[in-house]
């Protein structure tokens, strides 16, 4: 077997080893012919809620096993393609079986990241929230780019993006950002982005051409749907309006429309602004809300299986989860697992498939990885 053959047979068991693990392969067989027997029952559908949950998650597993059995089957082909091509020295033979497995390698890399969804929210659609960190017009700066980096990645993927807060800062960039993206898996794509993101460049702002360190960051937690029942105090909440602003004139407004609501317990703030109503402002602050006590509460379950748990991060050294090096080199590297990228400019530009692929792996696997920041 040639290199380039075997280095993508290496790719495809890998990818298939992952899907196994997340799945819990032999239970999820035993599961599927529980699903399988539960769905002939005519009686099924008395409860129309509890059988619609049952048959999607029958389709979800059928849809990952079988998507398993075929790339081993698949690869199978591909390789006795390439055995009978160089056993007969008939390249054409040999090099479609090695065309094929390259082809088989790269779906099998996207389905790997398609299986490993299977979180209880990641199908929802999800905020995302974008925060400046300290240093004033650099972060600010910082922030706009993240902004627009998710931006691009959400259209790339095919989400519908909506900008539900947006203020602007004082001088460039904005203080803080939520986005709402829409779509398939939007929550488990973009889940593991959350966390601080630094970036180190050539300040434009600053006359002496110094080298500037800013952080911003990043909190994303998924739409949850009626179906999740958060109870809040009314008590406990902190109620505030504010004249909405933007960029451009974007979501400018004459009336104090905007709402911020404060849940004093937890310390949690979420804002809306794009709406003229603060009426339906309101209301979807309080769905933003309940959204970031789920996702709370969903982490605090995580966390005490593995036995940890920490608050959301300060905004600075010590807790990125990325770093993006402009100058006096181009590297964008993620510290959790060490996969880095030559073009920040790609990146920037919502290139950031290949970090969010080994971020949702990893937590799979629970592989830890010893990364040196970028200076």
């Amino acid at each position: 077997m040639r290199a380039e053959g075997q280095a993508n047979i290496d790719r495809i068991e890998a990818a298939l080893a992952l899907v196994r693990q997340s799945l819990d392969w032999d239970h999820a067989l035993r599961q599927l012919d529980e699903l399988d027997a539960r769905v002939q029952d005519p009686t099924l559908w008395d409860d129309p809620k509890q059988a619609q949950a049952i048959t999607q998650e029958q389709k979800r597993l059928e849809t990952a096993i079988n998507t398993v059995r075929e790339i081993e089957s698949e690869m199978g082909d591909a390789i006795e393609f390439v055995e009978m091509g160089e056993a007969e020295c008939d390249d054409d033979i040999a090099n479609e079986g090695l065309a094929s497995l390259a082809a088989l390698a790269d779906r099998a890399d996207r389905d790997k990241v398609q299986a490993l969804l299977s979180g209880e929210a990641d199908a929802n659609d999800t905020y995302l929230e974008i925060h400046a960190g300290a240093g004033g017009t650099e972060s600010n700066d910082w922030a706009e780019m993240l902004f627009r980096m998710y931006a691009r990645w959400a259209e790339r993927r095919g989400f519908k993006v909506e900008t539900v807060e947006y203020q602007a800062g004082d001088q460039a960039g904005i203080k803080s950002a939520t986005l709402l993206l829409k779509g398939e898996n939007a929550y488990g794509y973009a889940k593991t982005e959350s966390g601080v993101h630094r970036l180190v460049r050539i300040s434009p702002y600053d006359s002496s051409a110094r080298r500037h360190t800013s952080f911003c960051s990043v909190w994303v937690y998924p739409v949850i749907d009626d179906n999740i029942d958060i109870e809040i105090n009314p008590a406990d909440l902190k109620i505030d309006t504010y004249r909405a602003s933007g960029a451009g004139g974007q979501h400018v407004n004459t009336t104090d429309s905007a709402v911020r609501i404060t849940h004093q317990p937890t310390g949690i703030v979420v804002a809306s602004q794009n709406d003229r109503s603060q009426h339906k402002n309101r209301a979807t602050a309080m769905n933003m809300l309940k959204a970031r006590l789920f996702e709370r509460e969903m982490a605090e379950r995580e966390a005490a299986a593995s036995g940890e748990y920490q608050e959301k991060s300060d905004i600075g050294w010590g807790h990125q989860i990325r770093s993006y090096v402009l100058q006096p080199y181009q590297m964008v590297k993620d510290l959790r697992t060490g996969v880095t990228s030559p073009t920040p400019d790609d990146v920037l530009d919502g290139a950031l498939d290949p970090f969010i692929s080994a971020a949702l792996a990893q937590q799979v696997t629970g592989e830890t990885v010893e990364v040196e920041d970028a200076e």
